[in-house]
């Protein structure tokens, strides 16, 4: 789905990623796991080309993001972030059919698409009249999730969207997630810095510290063979035996 050869990004003197490779496997959930500024937000907007990079290039279903055809691309790109991200005057109907608005659907296809869409995130029918300010911040969440699914993607990029939620909306919303991802098989890439969320939604993880892949591959084989002192003080420090699961 994606291959990102030698791609580097460098902000005002930091050097928030240096020259990597990363190929995104199709149909699969590849989470991108790491500390605060390790730089996989950045890596996901690269992929988005919300950022372009300084060196390498970004593959998408094997073409380069060429920037004149980047607002084409993205319509085949879902992406949520944290907080939702959502226009706060806009109800939630109005935030999660806006690009099928902006490219003209008719009413009945759009509405039907809300309709499989309020059914898929469990939102309740009765809030889509409401605005943002009005709804939960799990709400919010499925509100930026539709959003993100309007236009049935190939891909999902999602930036620690459960990252401003209490545990226990977390926790709801988390089972949501695997459930949704089960049922569409669509190639999706998490960003967290959460170890049990990642071994709980992930089919890969890619470990990352100060801009640079430590390890990637199944959760649990990087318990098993860590690359490098880094991950298995990363386990130690979230106090989470990957073989013991995640409820």
């Amino acid at each position: 789905m994606f291959e990102l050869e030698q791609v580097s990004k460098r902000f005002a003197g930091t050097q928030a990623l240096q020259p990597l490779d990363l190929h995104v496997p199709e149909g699969r959930t590849t989470v991108l796991l790491g500390p605060s500024g390790c730089g996989k937000s950045t890596l996901l907007r690269l992929m988005n080309g919300l950022l372009r990079p300084d060196t390498g290039r970004v593959l998408f279903r094997g073409q380069p993001l060429r920037d004149e055809e980047l607002l084409t691309v993205r319509q085949r790109m879902g992406y949520a972030l944290q907080g939702g991200g959502l226009f706060p005057h806009l109800t939630a109907e109005g935030n999660a059919t806006l690009m099928a608005r902006y490219l003209k659907w008719s009413s009945e296809r759009v509405h039907a698409r809300l309709r499989e869409l309020v059914e898929l995130t469990r939102f309740p029918p009765d809030a889509l009249g409401r605005y943002p300010g009005q709804l939960s911040g799990g709400q919010r969440q499925r509100v930026s999730l539709m959003r993100a699914l309007m236009l049935d993607p190939d891909v999902l990029l999602l930036d620690e969207p459960l990252g401003a939620l209490d545990p226990m909306i977390r926790y709801e919303l988390q089972g949501d997630l695997r459930d949704i991802f089960s049922r569409l098989g669509k190639t999706v890439v998490l960003v967290t810095h959460d170890l049990g969320e990642g071994a709980f939604l992930g089919d890969q993880v890619v470990l990352m510290r100060e801009g640079r892949i430590v390890q990637q591959g199944p959760l649990a084989e990087l318990e098993r063979a860590p690359a490098d002192p880094f991950v298995t003080r990363f386990f130690q420090a979230q106090r989470l035996p990957v073989s013991g699961g995640h409820a």
